[in-house]
């Protein structure tokens, strides 16, 4: 059974900087895709940056060039460093791992953004 442990949430200003992690278990993790997603009150979840086993990434629109997304393959964790942010980045961030057959899900961090 696989356990993705998001870290990093929490009250920030508008404008401000937060960096969230994603720490999973299992032995493997390298092979995998990761992703970002986020859920705002009354919406539906969406994503926000995925990263490959290769390293190449996606964004929504709504946060390029503000948001990257990394991963340490030693340390089996996915990041999210987000700057620039926005009330309506506003939302509880949950990271993904994508296998062949199935999908896991972290339990979620807050992050709100006060303007």
């Amino acid at each position: 059974q696989v356990q993705l442990v998001e870290s990093g949430g929490g009250l920030v200003q508008f404008g401000g900087s937060l960096r969230l992690s994603c720490a999973a278990s299992g032995s493997i993790f390298s092979i995998y895709a990761m992703g970002w997603y986020r859920q705002a009150p009354g919406k539906q979840r969406e994503l926000v940056a995925r990263i490959t086993r290769d390293g190449s990434t996606n964004y929504a629109d709504s946060v390029k060039g503000r948001f990257t997304i990394s991963r340490d393959n030693a340390k089996k964790t996915v990041y999210l460093q987000m700057n620039s942010l926005k009330p309506e980045d506003t939302a509880v961030y949950y990271c993904k791992q994508d296998r062949a057959n199935s999908e896991y899900w972290g339990q979620g961090t807050q992050v709100t953004v006060s303007s």
